[in-house]
Formats: C-alpha cells, structure tokens, sequence
C-alpha cells in the first residue's frame, strides 16, 4: 500500500505536532506517524511539565546561547571553533562536518523561541512562572500551564482541525530512497495490519532510543541496564528514526555516550518520580559511604550531575538520608515527585538494617560527617549558603548542617533517562546534514532526534527544541520549490 502526501511527520510529541501544525497552516498535506493509540499519542511530551529557559513570555534566559556554546564538546578544535564564528559560507569541509551544533544553529533556535511562544498562546495555550521542584534555583523557568499533556493536546487539536491525517499504532522503519539515495518517503509498519509506503518530504520527530536495551547498550554500555526512562513515554522511543537516517548518510551529532540524568526514586511507577531533596541531607551508597558533594550549588544547575555519580555507584542506587529537619525547610514536599512513602528509622542503626547497609556503616558515615559541619554561619535552605564541612572528603559545599534529630529517613534513588544525547545533525532550517556537512533532500528531523547536547545538558530547553526546529522544518518545506 502506499499513500502521497507533501509532508510526512514520524512522531506525535511537541516537535512532531509543531512541524504538523506549521505545514498545515501552509496548506500541505501532511500525515503524522504515532508508535502509539490515540489515547496515548505525545510520546515523552505529553508526561513533561514542560519547563522552558526564558526569563519573560518574550525573552530567553540571559544564558541561552552561552550555555549551549559552551557544552558543544569538551575539546573542540580552537582553530575550528574560530571558523565557525565567520560566516558559513567560507567555512572548510572539515569543519562544516563537525558532529556539534554550530553558532549560527544555536542563535537561530534562540531566535525562534519568542515567536514560537507566541505561535503557541494563539493555539490557546497559556503560560506562566509555577512553582517548580526546585527550591533553590539560578535560572527561571516559564512553564505551559497544564504542562506537556496541554502542549500535545493544543497541537493535536489544531492539527486535526487542519486536515492532518493520523496513522495511529504505526511505526516508522526505514527511508525511501531513490537510485541515487535521494530520500523520497517512508516505510512504516502498522500494528497488525503490515507495511505501508508513505511518499513525501520526511521530517523525523520520533524521539531519540532511552526506550531501545540495545542502543543504550550499544552507546553507553552495559551499566544502561540501571536507568530507565524517566516516565513511561520514553519507551515509545526506539531510535529508529536516527538509525534510518544514519543508515542513508546522515552525519551524527551530540553525545551518544550520554543522556540527561534525573534523580528518580525506583520504587514508583509514576511519571518523573524526582528526588530533589538530598541537598539537605547525604547520599550514601550501597557501602553505606558517601561518594558526592550533595551541595555543589543551586539543585536546578546541579542535579544532573549529582544524578550521574549516583549512577556510578554500585547497582546504580544511592539512598538520600535525611533527619525530621527537614520539614523546616520551607516548601520541601516541592522537591520529593515521588508517591512513595519514606523508609524511616528511629536511629541510624535501625534505618540502615532497612536499606540493607553493612551493619554500622550508615551511622559511621554520619558520626564523621557530623564531626565536620560548621558550628557556625547563618543556614539559609532557599539559597546557597556557604555552609561547608572542613575536613571531609568528598566535602559538602552548602546546606551542611548535622543530622541528629530522629527518626531518620531515607529515599532510594536511581538515575532516570529523560531522553538521550545523540543524534542526527541539522543546519538552522531544520534540515538533516550528510557527513560532508551538507543539506540532504526532502529530510528534515526535530525534537530529541536531533543532537545538540554534550557533556551538560542546558536545562529547559528540550521542549523549545522540538518546538523550534518543527515549526523551522515545515516553514523550509512550505518555502521549497516542489
């Protein structure tokens, strides 16, 4: 079987529904691809709060483009980095083919944002600063009231309003390409029914493949068996849509090694179950030792990377131990997602018996870092404070005050994937980049396909991404000579 249509989406989340949205209004056919029912259309989308870097509806936060500039690759080329910062034109082969994102892509997606907000209050979506799970922050964070689900269901609606057609329960599996490996459309297989041949420029927004054992396996290895999506729409996301365009000549770009990191607990079932909270305690391993600064700095820039020594630890578990101070700092349910009860203990002895420590090692822990917190400086739990320990290694920068005042209690937490570094390259039109660095016919990708992060992801800007860059491919499309 096969069907004709101007544009065709594989993906229902933000990025997928933005570019479906945009086509449309420019009076293209378009069709959306969705793995899942309609029930449970939006993949990942529609289980994010959404959280997006600006600082007013109409302005990015003050480090948006600096941010991701400088976590594009830990050692970049010095001469090449100096290349990239004239115009593309007179940019080398080598240096147009880098696997990272380029200056000018960046400022576009940074310059698309406003406008794409805008975009999105006339579909009737409303935004506004809500409260959020971290208590101690340095960036704000506007959010869609309603969250991702509202986004998804805002886009769906006017897409369905527009005439886009869905295909529900099909995935897409391989490009159509021509003799010369021009791409032409796309192969997907609906669920009980076989394969359908989809012929039309091909805009990839199906996620990237924290849903896949044997990418995460292939990519970060084997220690990926203890993660796990961070809710239930990442498993939706398989990877095949980078693995098809790879397979036709698409250059890579972003880390595939790497993901984002959430501190979830493993006990709970619900969507980004998050554990924020461990800046007011420690974190202890399977040891019943701890391995980290709990309090580096403010939790919203630091969490990812507490998160990621967390997953180094043995099994990939650490427990947060806290005392009833705790309840002292204001608003500190914010920062526990989780519907998952505490594991207490009248004493230290008795709440490590519960988590299965060597017996004694948890009460130890804490004799020592008790011995090291300051006896004095003004505690201040909503910003950094300077309360340090002295003599401990590894030491806690802020917030260290003793625990001694039970019952104590303790929270298991794991490292969640929220989505995946690596994927396809594109240029600031949306448009998907061979491995000479240059714009492959009729492919186009967005979202969480698309690879832009490295090293340390640039908090709330996911969602803008696929916002952005959807709406980017489909206006490109529409521009098109046909």
């Amino acid at each position: 079987m096969e069907k004709s249509f101007d544009v065709v989406v594989a993906g229902c989340g933000v990025a997928g529904l933005s570019a479906a949205v945009s086509a449309a209004e420019q009076g293209l056919t378009v069709a959306v691809l969705e793995r899942a029912s309609r029930e449970e259309r939006g993949g990942q989308s529609r289980f994010t709060e959404a959280y997006l870097r600006m600082k007013a509806i109409d302005e990015v936060a003050d480090d948006f483009e600096t941010h991701l500039a400088e976590n594009v690759g830990p050692y970049v080329d010095p001469d090449m980095t100096a290349e990239m910062g004239q115009d593309s034109a007179s940019w080398s082969h080598i240096t147009r083919s880098l696997a990272i994102p380029d200056s000018e892509l960046i400022g576009s997606f940074a310059d698309h944002v406003p406008g794409t907000i805008q975009w999105l209050q006339g579909l009737g979506v409303k935004f506004d600063f809500l409260p959020t799970a971290f208590l101690t922050k340095t960036q704000p964070r506007l959010l869609p009231v309603g969250g991702g689900e509202a986004l998804v269901e805002a886009l769906a609606a006017s897409a369905e309003a527009l005439g886009v057609t869905f295909f529900y329960n099909t995935s897409a599996r391989r490009l159509i390409t021509d003799e010369v490996g021009t791409v032409q459309g796309i192969v997907a297989q609906t669920q009980g029914e076989g394969g359908i041949r989809f012929k039309g420029q091909v805009v990839l927004a199906c996620g990237g493949f924290e849903g896949n054992p044997e990418m995460l396996a292939k990519y970060l290895g084997p220690r990926s068996v203890y993660i796990r999506p961070v809710c239930k729409g990442g498993y939706y996301n398989r990877g095949e849509g980078i693995e098809m365009a790879l397979d036709a000549g698409a250059a890579a770009c972003g880390e595939f090694g790497s993901y984002h990191a959430e501190p979830v607990d493993p006990r709970s079932g619900i969507s980004e179950p998050a554990v924020f909270i461990f800046p007011y305690g420690i974190l202890v391993n399977k040891s019943g030792k701890r391995f980290t600064d709990e309090g580096p700095g403010t939790v919203d820039a630091y969490y990812e990377r507490v998160t990621r020594r967390i997953y180094e630890q043995e099994e990939g578990i650490a427990y947060v131990i806290l005392d009833e101070k705790v309840k002292d700092v204001p608003n500190y349910r914010l920062a526990i997602r989780t519907d998952q009860p505490a594991i207490e203990g009248a004493t230290l002895e008795a709440l490590g018996e519960k988590l299965k420590l060597p017996a004694g090692a948890l009460a130890e822990t804490v004799r020592r870092y008790n011995e090291c917190c300051p006896t004095d400086g003004k505690y201040d739990p909503l910003h950094i404070d300077g309360l340090a320990t002295q003599g401990l290694t590894p030491p806690k920068s802020n917030w260290a005050r003793p625990l001694e005042h039970g019952p104590f209690i303790a929270y298991p937490i794991i490292s969640a994937n929220v989505f995946t570094f690596g994927g396809l390259k594109i240029n600031s039109a949306g448009q998907v980049l061979d491995t000479d660095g240059m714009p492959m016919a009729n492919l186009y990708a967005a979202g969480e396909t698309v690879g832009m992060y490295y090293t340390n992801y640039t908090g709330a800007t996911s969602v803008l991404k696929g916002l952005v860059f959807g709406r980017l491919a489909a206006q490109h499309i529409a521009d098109s000579p046909q």
